[in-house]
């Protein structure tokens, strides 16, 4: 008979329920308090044509959101599955409420959610993407940015050390390629992928991947959220817990990748230090005391050996960057 894990102490199945309530209490409060205070900035916009104050005061907001997004993620065990929903909805319908708020203040501007962290600011592109709780509500600017779109049997690469205005990249309907990304990119969005191998230097904000299947991914960020995921591999470094969502058979172990200059990447992104978050994954569609089943930690017998890229042209074909 398996050895029983016992329960984190976090659950509400802890053996102090006065404790877990206590916590459950305290994380709504927190969440109610946040919503309310970005309520009072979606209401209460500066009234100034200034565009330099607007723009500080729209990616005020969304960094409220995001530090509120983190909350829920970071209270998925504590709370019920109905109240998690609801603490969902909420946020895309604050994002919503950001959205339509900088499209009345700056019109000719598109704007993203922005995913606080304590890496540089980029001069040529501000604004970064978190990933957003419901993948039929991705921003239009990621479904439109720049990208890898329709390949296959293709080994492709590109380098962005000298792209320092690509913002947003996307990864999208691509089939037994290998994909080999250098440099910083703010956000960056995988969707219909399958058999493939995808390798990328670290990622400022926050990657969403969906439908993907069969593929290995070695990735830097600082949020990961995992959508429709069969069968996959994961090599992560990542400040944020994993989310994934209607996912099996995927399996997760540390960042394993080289090229020159990656030391200094992951310092611009703010990801130079290992926090092991990589391990803690979170499961949204399974809310119980028990370890989800539809994720595992890979063996270290079954990992891939660090990958090293280096940005050739000899044998990986150069992509010029796509924009639907």
């Amino acid at each position: 008979m398996e050895e029983e894990l016992p329960p984190p102490q976090s659950d509400l199945s802890s053996p102090n329920p006065s404790s877990s309530i206590d916590t459950t209490l305290q994380k709504k409060h927190q969440f109610t308090e946040s919503k309310r205070s970005i309520e009072s900035l979606l209401n209460n916009s500066p009234n100034t044509p200034d565009p330099t104050l607007l723009k500080s005061h729209l990616a005020n907001i969304s960094s409220s959101i995001s530090s509120l997004e983190k909350l829920v993620a970071e209270s998925s065990y504590f709370l019920p599955p109905y109240e998690l929903r609801s603490s969902l909805k909420c946020i895309e319908n604050l994002k919503q409420s950001l959205e339509n708020l900088n499209s009345q203040l700056l019109p000719k501007k598109k704007f993203s959610f922005k995913n606080k962290s304590t890496s540089k600011p980029n001069p040529g592109n501000s604004n970064t993407n978190p990933i957003p709780p419901n993948p039929s509500h991705i921003p239009q600017s990621i479904r439109d940015s720049p990208g890898i779109r329709n390949k296959e049997s293709q080994t492709l690469s590109k380098n962005f050390k000298n792209f320092k205005e690509i913002g947003e990249f996307t990864l999208s309907d691509l089939d037994s390629c290998e994909v080999k990304l250098i440099g910083c990119i703010n956000a960056l969005f995988v969707n219909k992928l399958r058999n493939c191998r995808v390798y990328t230097g670290p990622v400022i904000g926050s990657i969403l991947l969906e439908e993907v299947e069969n593929c290995v991914f070695v990735l830097a960020s600082h949020q990961i959220r995992i959508h429709n995921a069969k069968g996959c591999d994961f090599y992560l470094r990542v400040r944020s817990r994993p989310i994934i969502e209607d996912c099996g058979g995927v399996r997760f172990a540390p960042y394993c990748l080289r090229y020159v200059g990656i030391e200094e990447d992951l310092t611009e992104a703010g990801l130079e230090e290992e926090n092991e978050s990589w391990g803690n994954v979170d499961d949204f569609k399974w809310l119980r005391a028990v370890k989800s089943p539809n994720w595992s930690v890979l063996e270290e017998s079954e990992r891939i050996d660090c990958v090293e890229i280096e940005d050739s042209g000899s044998i990986e074909t150069e992509v010029e960057i796509e924009k639907v």
